[in-house]
């Protein structure tokens, strides 16, 4: 809970740094923006919702205009799966706050996003060591619990080559001890 309210939050200064830097921005500066392909697009209209929704306020919107919803949230009941999952996810979010802090110059933008980018990576490690204490208890599979012997053993180490040559079978997910430990990749 305490993560996924510092999250909600995040939304909120985001939502909140863009609408405050949109709000009076001179028309010479939209200009300026206007000389990159891709924020002329945006400036030109391409999310017409962003006008015709909001009034041009800040919207929980993703990049292309699709709304936040609460189907993003993932909740499979196992919390092996689902800590991977919140894993990946501050692992995109932190890729993306990066992104933005290499595109802009604005010093008070790159402080926020400089603490965003610390607080994901406070984040991973928080789902990093959940997951490896996780694995202690149950195993690195998913779900654990199924019976080995149910499944069809006789694959379940082996490398399916399916690339042209044999580079992609050189690596460490194709050779030596498995992971699980409780096999050899072939």
């Amino acid at each position: 809970m305490d993560t996924g309210t510092e999250e909600l939050a995040h939304i909120e200064m985001l939502a909140t740094m863009i609408a405050r830097l949109l709000d009076g921005a001179p028309v010479k500066e939209q200009e300026k923006a206007a000389q990159d392909p891709l924020l002329a697009a945006i400036l030109g209209g391409m999310n017409p919702q962003h006008a015709i929704v909001s009034g041009l306020g800040a919207m929980p919107v993703n990049s292309v205009g699709v709304p936040w919803q609460g189907g993003y949230i993932v909740a499979s009941c196992n919390l092996l799966a689902d800590f991977r999952a919140n894993l990946n996810a501050e692992s995109q979010g932190r890729l993306q706050a990066v992104r933005l802090y290499e595109m802009t110059d604005d010093r008070g933008v790159k402080d926020m996003l400089a603490y965003l980018i610390a607080r994901d990576r406070m984040h991973q490690n928080q789902w990093l060591a959940a997951i490896k204490e996780l694995e202690a208890q149950e195993g690195k599979t998913v779900p654990s619990t199924f019976p080995k012997e149910l499944e069809k053993e006789e694959f379940s180490y082996v490398f399916m080559n399916l690339s042209r040559g044999d580079e992609s079978s050189q690596g460490r997910w194709a050779q030596g001890r498995s992971m699980d430990g409780q096999g050899t990749f072939q």
